[in-house]
């Protein structure tokens, strides 16, 4: 009886014991099995970031979540989106983890929505058409917008900027759109059909490039904080992200690219274009004839020829630079000399041996590079030479990106500064940061000095 009952109970004890083993067995695979379910955990198994996009791959947004999706190891896939009502449509979708579309934290959107770590600050601006600046009526504080037809997106947080103007006793006249992006009403600002809008300073900016008839008034806002939305339920990437961020501004990496993309196309867009102005009713009317002679001859538009000029030189005949470059076009001697271009400093001679060097470069392009593209790449040939530009190719294809897209190709010019990179491409070192500005710079020039000859009283010449 005795060995019956220890039998028992030892029979008893093991069950107990095996079972809170198995239980704890058991917890512990479930805490396991909740890291490994989470959303970080989720992307760098699948090795993607699933992200919403308001802007394209030339955006500023783009290039930091590739930097972050670099970070991670993994690749981007993009849904893009036409505005941010269209972008924050999405946060409710288990497939996406990032939504991406110059988002501002307000405290009403904090509410509903999980922020990641501010990327950007801004201010919102009041951006108005240049038609007004002309009739010197630019307003500089709330005041003067009396009288003005202003427009925003509604649903945006310029809208609640505005209505909270107009309930603390404001008269403005405010037209509140739906389903309009602010580069939309940014395009009608430029067009006139409207007298302002209201636009973080950085979409101004982005955007002036393309519109150059547009004019910041003033801001209307203190500084504004941009960042990502992620799903309200998962933290573990926002941690992740604050890591990544400080290290990436630690690094100095984040205010070059904010430089890149905000800060050039700022001072190309004020006081460059305002001097460019200035040079085309003064200098480019003694060089014109000559740009549209050999454009004529040679079959390239003269407005990208004089664009060329301008960002060489600023039209100055007998500019240098201490590369020993010289003249209108900033010839090389070697290249004066392929060219038959006896003196550099000679302004028609200048302009006729830079149209064939031009031209040359575009009939070089390789031909699976298409459309405005094809102008692109001959252009940063013209900057760098076509060698680095089929090294760039190369290195593009190696990064599996398109090495005939310019969107691409621009990722990867600035790594042929870089040892690991040029040592194994066949030309070697290049200052590949510097062809991205150059391209970008002229067709800046190009659109303002084709927008301008389409005002028929203002035309040059």
């Amino acid at each position: 009886m005795n060995k019956y009952l220890i039998f028992l109970v030892s029979t008893v004890f093991f069950m107990l014991f095996a079972g809170l083993y198995f239980v704890s067995l058991s917890a512990f695979n479930g805490e396991k099995k909740i890291k490994e379910d989470s959303l970080l955990a989720k992307i760098q198994k699948e090795k993607r970031l699933h992200v919403v996009l308001l802007d394209g791959k030339e955006s500023f947004e783009y290039a930091l979540l590739k930097e972050y999706a670099d970070y991670l190891d993994v690749d981007l896939d993009i849904t893009a989106v036409d505005s941010t009502k269209e972008a924050l449509s999405w946060v409710n979708n288990t497939k996406i983890d990032i939504i991406s579309a110059g988002i501002t934290k307000t405290k009403h959107r904090q509410k509903d929505l999980l922020f990641g770590p501010t990327y950007l600050q801004v201010k919102e601006e009041v951006v108005c058409s240049r038609q007004i600046v002309q009739r010197k009526k630019i307003p500089r504080k709330i005041e003067e917008l009396a009288g003005l037809h202003i427009m925003v997106s509604e649903d945006s947080s310029y809208s609640q900027t505005l209505q909270s103007l107009v309930d603390d006793g404001y008269d403005l006249s405010v037209q509140y759109a739906q389903g309009t992006s602010t580069q939309e009403l940014l395009e009608e600002v430029a067009d006139h059909s409207v007298d302002c809008t209201v636009a973080n300073s950085n979409i101004y900016l982005k955007n002036l490039h393309e519109f150059s008839n547009l004019s910041a008034a003033f801001a209307i806002s203190k500084h504004k904080e941009l960042a990502w939305v992620l799903p309200k339920k998962e933290a573990s990437l926002v941690k992740n992200m604050q890591v990544w961020l400080a290290q990436y501004k630690k690094s100095g990496k984040l205010q070059k690219l904010k430089k890149y993309y905000y800060t050039h196309i700022s001072m190309s867009s004020n006081y460059r274009t305002k001097m460019f102005y200035k040079r085309m009713k003064t200098r480019l009317r003694r060089y014109e004839k000559y740009f549209k002679k050999y454009a004529k001859a040679y079959g390239v538009p003269w407005t990208l020829l004089a664009a060329m000029s301008y960002q060489e030189s600023h039209w100055n005949p007998r500019a240098k630079s201490f590369t020993g470059v010289e003249g209108l076009m900033m010839l090389t001697r070697a290249t004066a000399r392929n060219l038959r271009v006896k003196n550099r400093l000679d302004p028609e001679e200048s302009i006729w041996g830079g149209t064939r060097h031009i031209k040359y470069m575009l009939k070089i392009v390789p031909k699976g590079v298409k459309g405005e593209d094809r102008v692109r790449f001959a252009l940063a040939a013209y900057n760098v030479g076509m060698g680095h530009i089929y090294d760039a190719q190369k290195l593009a294809k190696r990064m599996h990106l398109n090495p005939n897209r310019w969107s691409d190709l621009k990722e990867v010019l600035p790594l042929l500064s870089e040892k690991r990179y040029y040592c194994t491409l066949r030309y070697g070192c290049a200052r590949g940061s510097e062809p991205v500005g150059y391209v970008e710079a002229i067709l800046h020039y190009r659109d303002i000095l084709e927008n301008y000859l389409r005002l028929p009283l203002l035309a040059v010449g």
